[in-house]
């Protein structure tokens, strides 16, 4: 620039520079196009012969080149050999420190001068200066001295308050793309994390689960090399469930006993039960030092996290990338320990889903099969007579352990236990490794012995199971005999259903036990016509229900010293619209096989509080109606909300409805029992035990459960007679009293009978002698006169 130029056109000319740059830098959003484009128009647009821009760097106090240009005589790469200056150094040092701009005429008289690769004789130095701070310098130098002028110290000084501006503007832009890359990775996170931990909770099978998660976990780091292993504490087998090669899935199913692979990373990484983040130089260190050998190819970069699983398993999620161009870091290590947590969860469920499969499908006592795993077995059995050309048949044998009962009520449960588990053992020595031993209850058992070909396989398994039971057992120093009755029916068709073989093997077993002990019965024709019977029974009775068919006949239960009623016992009859009267010796067994007693006693139950109603508006003496129901109602906590119902329904005194049981009923749980019991207290409902002393539970019960009146069975008052007692009744009496129960005794048919219970504590009496069971319409009359 002339310094000889008029002054308005030398202001002229810097103000339609200044413009250019600041017009030019607006579509400028890019730090090395900036800097690029500020040296070249200083040089070009003011004459110099070279422009540096210097960034500070205040971490290590020092001035950085970032861009640096010369004239047009000059190497189109201009090079300046002060790449870096200290902050405390030269002219520029100078600068950046006071923030000063300085324009030397000759730089040989001034000390704070570096000399670059072309020396020079005068500089200028302007500070780029934002914000009260400094960013850096822009520096002029030329070989001649005296040649910046007050004007170009001015332009300059205005195009480093662009440029400074400039800079913040793309630091600002850089930092904004920043926050929304880091917003975007973090949201991408936050939905991968998501879709994980929804997937823990939702797959049902794990495979799938180890698939899906690959497929997420590829989204998050790079996982092209990817492989979870499982190390089970109790076996020592070390399985790969999931690996992926080259983004490749092997399928194979791969189990080792780690001795086999005892000297790679992975199983140091399960040893070690600490993560491991390593790059290409640690992985090498560790094979160097021993802990592990190089197992295929060496990985640029690895990393694996260990896990837990339920105390029974560790396990490990390894990826490794041998792209030089990846590295994996803390921030991934951070991800796959939470995969790994998440993995360890599904694992876990999966491993519950299979105990609790296992607990469903098995009887807990013994181990077996339960109900549902044999009927499922055999159907399968039978749908591969489709497939199968030879003429093979299936077995189902049906076994009832002789005389269990006893044994459990006399030795208690704990022995009865632990007999079932042994003769079970034996039995299981008996059988073939592919046949199904199966606990279908209490001491009934079954065997499917699948393809044999014909019933002789069979009749030789049954010697041997009866060879193998024929020395006695010994637990806890009780000698028992085991012994089974068997009942067999055979699949031969592909119609054939599995339960319709259970029920024909179980009518056959019964038909063995009535035969007497150890006895085996297969299934026949005459069988198969009473099963018919049975089903055709069964469906009469749930129509007997819906169509109010049952009826209540009622006998009294009276005071043996003046023979005035003190309750009724409600008594089932069946008329049957085709057959007439069914007597209940041939409908109860069925109603309680096919489960129809629970809704038949609830039916006569209401039916009972119904008649009670009815006389308890016309009959002022305090009278009750006992019904006998079925034992597996104190099974379920239901029944006492049934009769709270009943009672406040049909506005029932206090104690007017109670229950019978026989004690030939098996109560399974006694504990739940007595909390029912118990329920219906509120109510002072009676609990009645029926035919005591026919069975061998009538002293458990006694303990057990809160038990109200005692009835002996009538095999006792039979043998009342001569006008003498019998010690068995006597001694029942003594019990009742000491206990503090009611006694009634049942079936008093004679004189003779009633004449010795007189003379005893017995209080209550049933039987023919007195009265019949009759209809309501003649109990109410009979009720009347022997209040």
């Amino acid at each position: 620039m002339s310094n000889d130029l008029p002054e308005l056109q030398q202001k002229s000319q810097q103000l339609s520079i200044i413009n250019r740059f600041s017009l030019s830098l607006i579509e400028i959003n890019e730090l090395d196009e900036l800097f690029h484009y500020v040296t070249t128009e200083v040089v070009s647009q003011l004459g110099f012969v070279d422009c540096v821009i210097y960034l500070c760097d205040y971490s290590r106090q020092v001035l950085t080149q970032v861009a640096a240009r010369g004239d047009k005589s000059a190497d189109e790469d201009y090079i300046i050999a002060q790449q870096q200056i200290p902050l405390n150094a030269g002219i520029t040092g100078y600068v950046a420190k006071t923030g000063l701009p300085l324009l030397i005429d000759d730089v040989s008289n001034d000390p704070r001068y570096l000399a670059d690769s072309r020396p020079a004789l005068s500089e200028l130095c302007v500070p780029l200066i934002y914000n009260h701070q400094v960013l850096g310098v822009i520096d002029c130098e030329h070989p001649l001295t005296h040649y910046f002028t007050d004007e170009h110290l001015e332009i300059l000084t205005t195009v480093a308050s662009m440029l400074s501006a400039k800079i913040n503007q793309c630091h600002t832009l850089i930092d904004l793309k920043q926050t929304v890359q880091q917003l975007n990775q973090a949201q991408t996170l936050e939905k991968g994390m998501l879709q994980i931990a929804s997937l823990t909770y939702e797959s049902a099978d794990v495979d799938l689960f180890y698939q899906d998660l690959h497929h997420i976990v590829k989204s998050l780091i790079n996982a092209q090399n990817l492989f979870i292993a499982l190390y089970e504490k109790k076996t020592g087998i070390l399985e790969i469930p999931y690996i992926v090669e080259a983004g490749v899935r092997n399928t194979a199913q791969k189990r080792f006993n780690t001795k086999q692979f005892s000297n790679t990373a992975s199983v140091y990484l399960i040893k070690s039960n600490r993560s491991m983040l390593l790059n290409q130089a640690d992985y090498l260190s560790h094979i160097e030092q021993g802990h592990f050998e190089l197992v295929g190819g060496l990985p640029h970069s690895w990393l694996g996290v260990p896990f837990e699983v339920n105390n029974a398993y560790n396990g490990i999620v390894v990826v490794q990338s041998y792209d030089e161009q990846y590295q994996y870091t803390q921030h991934d290590l951070d991800i796959l320990t939470y995969i790994s947590r998440q993995i360890s969860l599904a694992i876990n469920r999966e491993l519950a889903r299979q105990s609790l499969e296992h607990k469903v499908m098995h009887d807990e006592l013994t181990g077996l099969a339960n109900r549902a795993l044999l009927i499922d077995r055999f159907n399968q059995a039978i749908s591969r007579f489709s497939r199968q050309s030879n003429h093979s048949m299936h077995a189902l044998l049906y076994l009832d352990f002789d005389r269990f009962k006893i044994i459990n009520d006399t030795l208690g449960h704990q022995v009865g236990d632990k007999f079932l588990i042994e003769i079970c053992a034996i039995i299981q020595s008996c059988i073939r490794q592919i046949d199904t031993l199966a606990r279908l209850g209490g001491d009934e058992f079954a065997i499917l012995v699948e393809d044999i070909q014909s019933t002789h396989e069979v009749e030789s398994l049954v010697k041997r199971i009866q060879k193998a039971l024929e020395d006695p057992i010994e637990i806890d120093g009780n000698l028992l005999q085991g012994s089974t009755s068997i009942g067999v029916a055979f699949a031969c068709h592909e119609t054939d259903v599995a339960y319709k073989i259970l029920q024909r093997a179980d009518a056959a077993m019964y038909e063995a036990k009535s035969l007497g002990r150890g006895q085996v019965q297969f299934f026949s024709e005459s069988m198969r016509q009473k099963l018919k019977g049975a089903a055709l029974l069964e469906t009469d009775i749930q129509r007997a229900i819906q169509h109010n068919e049952f009826e209540l006949y009622y006998q009294p239960i009276f005071r043996i010293a003046d023979g005035s009623v003190a309750a009724f016992e409600a008594l089932v009859r069946w008329h049957h619209p085709d057959k007439g009267f069914v007597t209940p010796d041939s409908f109860i067994p069925v109603a309680e096989d096919s489960g129809l007693i629970m809704q038949l006693d609830l039916h006569l139950l209401e039916q009972a509080a119904k008649q009670l109603q009815c006389w308890q508006k016309t009959i002022k003496t305090p009278f009750r109606i006992t019904v006998n129901v079925s034992s597996r109602h104190f099974a379920n906590l239901d029944f006492v909300s049934f009769i709270d119902n009943l009672y406040q329904s049909y506005q029932l005194k206090p104690g007017s409805l109670c229950i019978e049981i026989t004690e030939s009923g098996l109560i399974a749980n006694l504990s739940l029992a007595t909390k029912i019991i118990e329920g219906l207290a509120p109510h002072q409902v009676k609990l009645c035990l029926d035919d005591f002393g026919t069975g061998y539970s009538a002293l458990g019960y006694l303990h057990q459960l809160p038990i109200h009146v005692l009835k002996i069975d009538k095999s006792f008052i039979d043998n009342l007679k001569d006008g003498k007692n019998n010690p068995l009744v006597e001694a029942i009496l003594t019990l009742a009293v000491s206990l503090e129960l009611d006694v009634v005794a049942e079936g008093i048919e004679q004189q003779s009978q009633l004449d010795v219970l007189k003379q005893t504590n017995c209080d209550y009496g049933q039987g023919f002698l007195v009265a019949k069971p009759m209809p309501a319409a003649e109990a109410i009359l009979y009720l009347n006169e022997h209040k």
